[in-house]
């Protein structure tokens, strides 16, 4: 190999020693971008968790939380359990009216059967899970609409409370109450005609919208539920008027 190639091959030796210096100094450049990248993705998570936290503090409030909540829950086509309604309720032949009407039927005994509060339960049985339904309350003016333990006392009066395992509202007299021991005097800014509730097995969390301004009613949170819940149902008396369960399209 004569001087001149030699001379030539150092060159390239040298150049491609360069090029690789130059291509190292890329990739370290580009792992640190990465890092820094890296970081702020974490740190833009930390800040949207913080942002979701100060939210859900307030989100019960806000009236459109109603609407697309809906979208993190299962709706349910419910229809009432006959054998579950107090003698003087009576149930429309689809199952998803019930009317107070006198006087009572003669019907089978059965432990399943309300015999003291004049109740009916839906079909549903929650054990885990988000569920959400809609009840047609209209021109009714006496009436409870909530869930309860699937083993809840039926032959005699109880308080309807959570410690009973019950979690309801009521309307009576002209008054919304949340059935809390002791109860809790509710206001609201417009009568439904449509109440939503939105049940939240794991969460223990049972909510209550008012669907005609999709405004919130009322929330029992951080509840310990064990057991099967069902969608419960009551009338006062024979002027209480009906309760129909929402068709979902």
């Amino acid at each position: 190999m004569g001087e001149q190639d030699r001379g030539d091959l150092l060159r390239k030796l040298d150049k491609a020693e360069q090029d690789r210096d130059v291509l190292l100094e890329k990739i370290d450049k580009i792992a640190q971008e990465k890092e820094i990248l890296q970081h702020n993705l974490e740190q833009l998570k930390k800040e949207i968790e913080k942002k979701k936290a100060q939210f859900k503090s307030v989100w019960r409030e806000t009236p459109l939380y109603a609407d697309w909540r809906k979208e993190e829950f299962q709706t349910v086509n419910l229809t009432l359990d006959a054998a579950t309604a107090h003698p003087a309720l009576f149930l429309s032949e689809e199952g998803r009216r019930v009317t107070w009407k006198e006087p009572s039927q003669e019907l089978p005994s059965s432990s399943q059967r309300f015999v003291s509060l004049p109740c009916v339960l839906g079909q549903l049985h929650v054990g885990s899970g988000r569920f959400f339904w809609e009840v047609e309350v209209g021109d009714a003016h006496s009436w409870d609409l909530g869930v309860c333990r699937d083993n809840v006392v039926r032959n005699r009066g109880v308080a309807m409370s959570p410690q009973n395992g019950f979690w309801a509202i009521r309307l009576h007299d002209g008054e919304y109450w949340g059935l809390t021991s002791p109860e809790t005097y509710l206001t609201l800014k417009e009568k439904p005609c449509r109440v939503g509730i939105f049940l939240d097995y794991e969460a223990g969390d049972v909510s209550f919208y008012n669907m005609t301004d999709e405004s919130h009613i009322f929330t029992f949170s951080k509840q310990t539920f064990y057991g099967v819940l069902r969608p419960l149902f009551k009338l006062e008396s024979s002027d209480s008027g009906s309760l129909t369960i929402v068709q979902v399209e």
